[in-house]
């Protein structure tokens, strides 16, 4: 028998059954809103960044922060916002990540110098990672069990779709207005999420113990340094800058480890990283991630560069990968519900792969049929492995472990994007003709090593 409270702001959910079908829909819609603009927003300046440069009279290199400073606010505070959902709600962390986010957005438009910007983009940052931080542990408050793979298909489908046409969407968008019209666009949207979210998301059973200050600030410090060293890195910052900031990393990642030494519920997740299915949920995760880092920015610079298509076609070159991704993706989130996670993310990465080394095969000046139809065979892949790593994260976690679960599903993903994109930097460097095939080759490599982690989790189960 099923358990439901209906409580004045939402319904405590006891057993996973889940909410009624026109509730869970409006949810879905009102987390869907946040996790679109939060992803969109992780890509959608670059395009800008020259125009913004300009307007606000300031260097190309000092206008790189307006992209680093949002990253880098978002991986530092995950675990930290998922650690607090489990102790204060996962839906009042994710409503005030809406408000922070859109309020932070509207200061993005108002924006009137490079550092009132860079400001803008911390908080808008941070309300992101509030919002990406819990909303996969909510999902699984607001579907039942049964059909947990489609709500995971539905999110995979929107984070993947989001980051893909987000270079797209700022071109059109610079093509009829100007930069700040880039932010103003979520304002509306922010409203109608945190509006609708207030309304019907879900309240969810929170855990008894206390959120640790301490070691959340250390969190930040690790994590933060870490992003910092990537961007440095790729940038080619000098060595004593590198080392600085590689030893910093590591010594907050040692206090932190053992500030959580014998916490029952660690930030840092140690303790479902102590079990093989969630670890190599992780690995997979990553290394696919850092795969489409790698395709993300190399190809662009094919396009451009190598090819010579404009800024706008080269948007539409990208396109056939979003498009398949938002086929496959409810389709492999549908899957999942009834086969293994490890075996359908072993398949699409294999797909992935093979859809890379296509790209990097392909003849010296190719027709956009040639490009077509091999970013569609790589969206394919993408696509068909999101939905079912998600269940294989958040099935290998215990429900009261579901926000630094959830934590560690963003933070793999953003780790592994920044990855990917300072990889990018050092192909370039190898090779300034041949950087970007250069830089698909090593996604293609990464992408391989991703579908035999995922198939690993095939034998993890057996055991």
């Amino acid at each position: 028998m099923s358990r439901q409270t209906t409580l004045d702001a939402g319904t405590v959910i006891n057993d996973g059954d889940g909410l009624p079908n026109s509730a869970r829909r409006l949810a879905i819609f009102s987390i869907a809103i946040g996790v679109g603009m939060a992803s969109l927003d992780t890509a959608i300046a670059n395009v800008a960044l020259p125009a913004i440069a300009t307007q606000l009279h300031t260097t190309p290199a000092a206008s790189v922060w307006i992209i680093n400073v949002y990253q880098l606010a978002m991986v530092a505070t995950l675990l930290p916002f998922a650690a607090l959902g489990e102790i204060v709600g996962y839906r009042r962390v994710l409503i005030y990540g809406l408000l922070l986010f859109t309020l932070a957005s509207l200061g993005c438009a108002m924006a009137w110098s490079l550092p009132s910007l860079v400001v803008a983009r911390l908080l808008q940052g941070i309300g992101a990672s509030a919002i990406m931080g819990v909303n996969t542990a909510l999902l699984k408050a607001i579907y039942p069990a049964p059909l947990l793979g489609r709500g995971f298909g539905t999110n995979a489908l929107v984070v993947a779709v989001a980051f893909a046409v987000g270079p797209t969407m700022a071109s059109l968008i610079l093509s009829m207005a100007t930069w700040p019209w880039l932010f103003a666009i979520n304002v509306p949207l922010g409203i109608v999420a945190f509006f609708l979210g207030r309304k019907v998301l879900p309240i969810t059973t929170r855990a008894k113990h206390k959120f640790d200050g301490l070691t959340a600030l250390y969190n930040v410090g690790a994590f933060g340094l870490l992003i910092l060293l990537f961007g440095d890195a790729a940038h080619q910052a000098k060595l004593t800058t590198l080392l600085l900031e590689l030893s910093g990393t590591t010594l907050f990642f040692a206090l932190l480890l053992h500030r959580q030494t014998g916490h029952k519920a660690p930030m840092l997740p140690i303790d479902l990283l102590r079990k093989p299915m969630f670890a190599l949920s992780v690995v997979t995760s990553v290394f696919t991630f850092a795969a489409q880092g790698l395709a993300f920015v190399a190809l662009p610079f094919y396009f451009s560069s190598t090819l010579g298509r404009s800024p706008i076609e080269t948007g539409f070159l990208m396109t056939p990968w979003a498009v398949m991704v938002a086929i496959m993706a409810p389709i492999a989130g549908r899957l999942s519900d009834r086969y293994s996670p490890g075996a359908l993310g072993g398949i699409g990465l294999a797909i992935l792969a093979s859809g890379l080394i296509a790209l990097v095969l392909m003849p010296g000046n190719p027709s956009i049929v040639d490009i077509s139809w091999r970013m569609a065979v790589s969206g394919v892949g993408f696509g068909f492995f999101q939905a079912p790593n998600l269940k294989g994260f958040m099935g290998s976690a215990p429900p009261e472990r579901g926000g630094s679960a959830s934590g560690m599903v963003a933070t793999s993903r953003l780790i592994g994007q920044a990855t990917g994109a300072s990889l990018v930097a050092y192909c370039f460097m190898l090779s300034s003709a041949m950087g970007a095939m250069i830089a698909l080759g090593v996604a293609a490599s990464f992408a391989a090593v991703a579908s035999v982690a995922s198939f690993g989790r095939l034998i993890v189960v057996q055991r």
